[in-house]
């Protein structure tokens, strides 16, 4: 990557709106607020290098699904008058039976559009492939097609697109956190490099290997799958049957546009 100051980036202002992927869950860190760090906080740390005044906000919160997130997250984040704005949103519906991506995708355009009108840039977040994914993987093609939605509500409202879909890393393992919902410090480190790339944000994150996996016998893996049903899979069925959140109780992050910095 070119060793060009980011200082030539256009934006002092930036809010990230969304659920636990933006809220960086799987990427523990005790010295970020709220404890995760995430790819949000690290494409904000590279944005801020050389822009003394640069401010970053997170209004992401766990859990929430996409009208949620346009109910409770897009006028505030509005009304901090940023000049970058990055939306993850639906993924926690596309999840659930029945759902449907282009109604979905119906719902964000109204509020691209809103984001947009505002004179913000807007970084749009699609799905990665999770074809390989265990419980995720099952919904696959519902996530294909919202991905399709949001190239044509990018292109309509002159936003960027993230593309985690073609991010072909993503499937390894060692870029999922142990509970296989989220990604782990690997996976938002890829991530973050990613949004740089596609804000076409000189920077210098490197790419990181992850390392070999161990050897495993069929019984091994087996006694590991058992083991995430137990403890990651059959507490989300049941959050769901009693329409219960992970976020319940939690509130954003970074509610207010400060400086960051690294850990």
């Amino acid at each position: 990557m070119s060793t060009i100051e980011s200082e030539q980036h256009p934006w002092s202002r930036y809010v990230a709106l969304g659920d636990s992927f933006t809220e960086g869950i799987g990427d523990p860190e005790p010295t970020s607020p709220g404890g995760h760090r995430g790819w949000a906080d690290r494409l904000a740390e590279e944005l801020s290098k050389g822009h003394q005044d640069f401010a970053y906000a997170n209004l992401a919160i766990r859990g929430r699904l996409l009208q949620q997130i346009l109910d409770e997250q897009l006028e505030p984040a509005l009304a901090l008058n940023p000049d970058l704005i990055s939306i993850s949103a639906g993924g926690n519906d596309l999840i659930r039976p029945g759902s449907d991506p282009d109604g979905l995708a119906q719902s964000l355009d109204a509020a691209v559009a809103k984001m947009a009108a505002s004179g913000a840039t807007v970084l749009l977040f699609n799905g990665p492939d999770i074809r390989d994914t265990p419980v995720l993987g099952l919904v696959r093609g519902r996530v294909a097609i919202y991905n399709e939605n949001l190239r044509t509500i990018a292109a309509r409202h002159d936003a960027v697109i993230a593309d985690m879909w073609s991010l072909r890393e993503l499937s390894a393992p060692a870029m999922w956190d142990d509970d296989r919902l989220h990604f782990s410090p690997l996976g938002h480190h890829r991530i973050a490099m990613m949004a740089l790339d596609a804000l076409n944000v000189p920077h210098q994150l490197m790419p990181m290997e992850p390392p070999p996996l161990p050897a495993r016998t069929w019984r091994e893996a087996r006694a590991e799958d058992l083991v995430w049903a137990r403890e990651f899979l059959v507490p989300w069925v049941l959050r769901r049957i009693r329409h219960q959140s992970s976020g319940d109780g939690v509130s954003a992050k970074r509610p207010t546009p400060g400086p960051v910095a690294g850990p």
